[in-house]
């Protein structure tokens, strides 16, 4: 879903233009908006962050290697365009999250800080681009993920498993996650992904289902548990996650809610992380959850059967993707006794 400004017919407006209106949302200058739909939204505050989840500016000789390394090969990641605070521990050990298929989604999510509007036409190198990237960072484990584009026939399905079949060709020891959108209204979408057959399939439900109208409008929830739960009927060996952000306004009886939910689709791996307000048109943070809370979630989640349980105020889907796919192989291995 894309909403357009209108400042065409507005009596006495004058007109807006990509750098007002950047400087308006995020104190950009000299770029097109990134956030047009949230341009006049009343503003939220931003609070200050509790000391639990402040980091550091990243500072290390690898994180500016791999600062040139996207660069160079022409790179969208979602490490940079959602803003993640993890960034700086992640490119200091060369692992990046690659964001296919443009930097901007035809949806309008209220907690997110990808760029939205009408995307452009899908880069047919790209494939090639983040294969060369994978080999040249010698990444044991990749994620690859993308903005929705509800403008394309199939979703960017075919684009996914290009990549992955990309990837395969030049590191085929490379372990591949997608996080994929949810292909709402693309028949036989969903299926051209698993048939690429990544290693790991995340799809995330992002917050609790009465939350969705106001953060999620473009999606829809157990559109989203159905997507998960097609997975395995596809694969029934093929490793499932999802992931949401608390602090959003959820009540705990819905994320435990939520959680039975996706057990009953099967899948495997949860994680749970703070949600962080990017500007003052987004969302605003309506509780910072304390560690002990996140501890508690946790715990609740592995009673639940999840092989894999990621919960603190910094988990993010892709944060430790890598070390997190041994743990989830492991646990599977236990679990049927190998």
């Amino acid at each position: 879903m894309v909403t357009i400004v209108d400042t065409l017919n507005k009596p006495n407006a004058k007109p807006a233009t990509p750098a007002a209106v950047n400087a308006e949302i995020a104190g950009e200058k000299d770029a097109r908006p990134r956030h047009p739909e949230k341009a006049h939204r009343p503003d939220n505050p931003v609070q200050r962050k509790p000391k639990w989840i402040r980091v550091k500016a990243p500072t290390s000789p690898v994180y500016r290697e791999t600062h040139e390394l996207v660069r160079e090969k022409k790179l969208v990641t979602v490490c940079e365009e959602a803003g993640c605070p993890n960034i700086g521990e992640c490119w200091s050990k060369k692992h990046a999250s690659f964001m296919i298929l443009g930097d901007t989604c035809t949806r309008a999510c209220a907690f997110c800080n990808v760029r939205t509007g009408m995307p452009g036409a899908v880069d047919e190198t790209e494939p090639q681009h983040i294969a060369e990237a994978v080999q040249t960072m010698g990444l044991e484990h990749v994620v690859i993920t993308s903005v929705d584009r509800d403008d394309l026939d199939d979703g960017g399905a075919t684009h996914f498993a290009n990549v992955i079949k990309a990837i395969r060709e030049v590191s085929p020891n490379t372990t591949i996650e997608v996080l994929t959108p949810d292909f709402l209204r693309k028949d036989g979408a969903l299926e051209i992904v698993v048939n690429a057959k990544p290693d790991v399939f995340n799809h995330n439900l992002e917050t609790v289902p009465s939350n969705y109208l106001k953060v999620r409008p473009g999606a829809r929830y157990f559109h989203s548990i159905r997507l998960l739960q097609r997975v395995k009927e596809i694969d029934p060996n093929m490793f499932t996650k999802s992931g949401i952000m608390v602090g959003l306004g959820e009540e705990r009886n819905e994320v435990l809610q939520l959680m039975d939910d996706l057990r009953s689709a099967d899948v495997d791996f949860l994680t749970v992380g703070q949600y962080l307000q990017p500007t003052k048109k987004h969302h605003p943070v309506m509780k910072f959850v304390t560690p002990e809370e996140f501890k508690a979630y946790e715990r609740i989640a592995y009673s639940k059967g999840f092989l894999k349980v990621s919960a603190s105020p910094l988990t993010r889907s892709s944060h430790h993707a890598g070390e997190d796919f041994e743990d989830l192989k492991k646990a599977r291995a236990a679990k049927l006794g190998n």
